[in-house]
């Protein structure tokens, strides 16, 4: 452990360890005893305490402790010393074997905290913290990277109410004392735990988050130079650059409807002559359409009371905001609502104007607690159309199926010559959220250290570092100048791709991020990915706004913030083996994921998400090879699952297919509507499995 060699064990230690394991385990079923009868006698405490210093973790001797403890203070007029005090000296015994033992260290913990509601003298109170300040030095000299003594030194910190400045102070001293401290992990980490709490107070001497941070760059840079090797200085560097770049607050970034845009809604699918170039069509058979607002962090607290809509035949109490994401988290970065809009007239076609208030009271915060603080209006317009099949002439869609063939899609031609509207921009009206005055310095800060770490790209950890610098110095730069992403940072993915196998996964993770922030960094570059499907004959097809990404290397997906507008996605011929974020695209009707690398139908979870999913292609992927994918069982049990459904499990389809057999799928499919699906070339894809989808009720 932390570089000191194991030795091989000598007969004499052997012998030792054998007795010492016979005696162990005699005192151990005595324990076990003592556990079940409730003896808390002193006789019981005292074979415990011989127990826990030969095997200090050992939890059920803990808890041994923890209930004759109780016992102890349900009598009347308790001394409490005389109960505390022989616990805190049993755990640093028992620390003296194994300082790594969990259970020891959370018993301590435990004790304390009694110990401080028992004493209300501030006097004796102090005592204790110096003595476990005094034993903290100790076992961090023996051991400086000791994680457990740092998380209890924290712990200490706080119940005794010591001033997080002071223990940054012992950080400097113990960098200044020993440089073998810059390579110390545990205390880079305790150093940021402690710069990001005092950051968020303000507190004295950090309310210029600028000066900190620049003193911090400082003290790390030197850190790298001296050992570019260990990876302690670099991590830490990483910390410091996220809240370099990171806003404090969330802010909204992205919305659909989009501010300005002129959305045309119609029940059934329109007919051509509605498809107007001024208005991004949605067409929805249940008289709903969704409105989805992005953050650039995961929030909570959207609801009526934060969300503020007017319209002529919406209000707020109509409205139920639901978080986009799998996990059932009430914290999510896309949130989704869903406006009902009136029945049509026969001769109306005035739109209908909609202003949506976001943040105007207090209500939205995020994950680390700070508060959604720049109150965001928008406002765009609506209009149903009247379109031939809601005047009684009924459209015959069931031959209408999407050929993903590249002969089937051609470049975006509109009626007018003006650009097309389905490649939408968002231009939120949001009160000073891009601080211009703050990005300058985070701008230059970061300008600085990519100066600095030019140098450093000898090791593949700097060629990563600089990446990350330059990706964060455009994305500074693209909140108020809409730079696009340097090049650069693609190419030096690539080189780490080569130099760097064993890690060329989160290389090529990254590589698709970078790549997909500049595709969709303005309208240009988007344009020449957007395409329509066929020649707008079908006018049941013809209005989706369709995104080809198809056949570029992506294996990851991102920046969907920005392609919040679409209908049709081609994600085919990619190394894809999650579509974690797609979850936010609601409008999302076609959908080709194939020829990609999925391994089970978990990695599919987002398309429950989807509600306007109608075509969904997930050919020549991987489902049903392996027999596990990367976070559950292929077809594990339903009692492995939270969600609640109807179905019974021990059903048996017709064809004597069973549902326990498809568990996975079941779970994607059964909350989906969909009018075509193809899962030819996977494993999976067996008669038995396509009896299963087609006789299923649910899918």
């Amino acid at each position: 452990m932390h570089g000191r060699p194991r030795k091989a064990p000598t007969r004499e230690d052997e012998a030792a360890s054998a007795a010492k394991g016979k005696n162990l385990g005699f005192l151990q079923s005595q324990l076990l005893y003592n556990h079940h009868k409730k003896i808390y006698n002193e006789e019981a405490l005292d074979l415990s305490a011989k127990t826990l210093q030969i095997n200090p973790d050992l939890y059920t001797a803990w808890n041994f402790r923890k209930l004759a403890v109780q016992h102890k203070l349900a009598a009347s007029h308790p001394e409490f010393n005389s109960i505390f005090d022989p616990e805190l000296r049993l755990v640093e015994s028992a620390l003296r074997t194994n300082p790594k033992a969990y259970g020891a260290w959370y018993h301590r913990e435990w004790v304390l905290r009694r110990l401080s509601k028992a004493h209300s003298s501030s006097s004796s109170l102090n005592d204790y913290l110096d003595h476990e300040l005094q034993l903290l030095e100790t076992l961090l000299k023996h051991d400086s990277r000791n994680f457990h003594a740092w998380n209890h030194r924290r712990f200490v910190a706080a119940l005794f109410t010591t001033s997080d400045q002071e223990e940054l102070k012992f950080t400097n001293e113990m960098i200044q004392d020993n440089q073998d401290n810059l390579s110390n992990y545990s205390m880079w980490h305790h150093r940021r735990v402690l710069l990001s709490g005092l950051l968020k107070k303000k507190a004295q001497g950090f309310s210029s988050k600028e000066k900190v941070l620049h003193d911090e760059y400082e003290l790390v840079d030197g850190a790298i130079v001296a050992g570019t090797e260990d990876q302690s200085g670099w991590f830490y560097h990483l910390s410091l650059l996220e809240q370099t770049v990171n806003m404090d607050a969330p802010f909204l970034v992205s919305s659909w409807p989009s501010h300005g845009s002129n959305v045309l809604l119609s029940r059934n699918r329109c007919s051509d002559d509605c498809s107007l170039s001024q208005f991004d069509s949605f067409h929805s058979s249940s008289g709903t359409f969704p409105l989805i607002l992005y953050f650039t962090k995961a929030v909570q607290g959207v609801n009526s009371s934060t969300i503020t809509i007017e319209s002529s035949f919406c209000t707020k109490n109509d409205l139920h905001w639901t978080p986009l994401m799998q996990n059932r988290s009430q914290f999510s970065q896309a949130w989704v609502t869903h406006i009902i809009f009136p029945a049509a007239r026969p001769h109306s076609s005035e739109p209908y104007p909609l202003e949506i208030s976001v943040g105007q009271s207090q209500g939205i915060i995020s994950r680390n607690g700070f508060p959604y603080s720049h109150p965001t209006q928008f406002n765009f317009k609506v209009r149903l159309c009247l379109g031939e099949t809601e005047r009684g002439e009924v459209e015959d869609l069931d031959g209408d199926i999407i050929l993903w063939k590249d002969e089937n899609f051609h470049a975006l031609q509109t009626k007018s010559q003006e650009p097309h509207e389905a490649v939408s921009f968002d231009q939120l009206i949001i009160n000073d959220v891009h601080e211009p005055n703050t990005s300058n310095w985070r701008a230059a800060i970061v300008a600085n250290e990519i100066d600095f770490f030019q140098t450093l790209l000898f090791c593949k950890i700097g060629i990563l570092t600089l990446a990350r610098l330059l990706t964060a110095k455009n994305v500074l730069l693209s909140r108020c100048m809409n730079k696009t992403v340097h090049s650069k940072v693609l190419e030096l993915y690539k080189d780490l791709i080569k130099l760097d196998p064993l890690h060329s996964q989160y290389y090529k993770d990254q590589h698709s991020l970078v790549f997909l922030r500049e595709v969709t960094s303005n309208r240009e570059s988007l344009q020449r990915h957007c395409c329509s499907y066929k020649n707008f004959a079908s006018a049941s097809i013809g209005n989706y706004k369709c995104v080809r990404l198809n056949n570029i290397s992506l294996s990851r997906m991102g920046s969907v913030e920005k392609l919040l507008w679409v209908s049709m996605l081609d994600l085919s011929h990619n190394e894809l083996c999650s579509i974690e974020g797609l979850e936010a695209m609601q409008l999302l009707s076609c959908l080709n994921l194939s020829v990609n690398k999925f391994s089970g139908f978990s990695a599919l979870g987002p398309l429950r998400l989807l509600k306007s999913l109608e075509v969904l292609n997930i050919s020549d992927n991987e489902i049903g090879l392996h027999t596990t994918d990367t976070t559950r069982y292929l077809c594990s049990s339903p009692l492995s699952h939270t969600e609640e459904t109807s179905w019974n499990y021990d059903e048996i389809m017709p064809g004597g297919v069973s549902v326990m057999n498809y568990w996975e799928a079941f779970l994607i499919f059964k909350s989906l509507r969909l009018t075509q699906l193809d899962i030819a070339g996977n494993a999976i894809a067996s008669e038995n499995f396509k009896s299963f989808l087609f006789k299923s009720p649910e899918v």
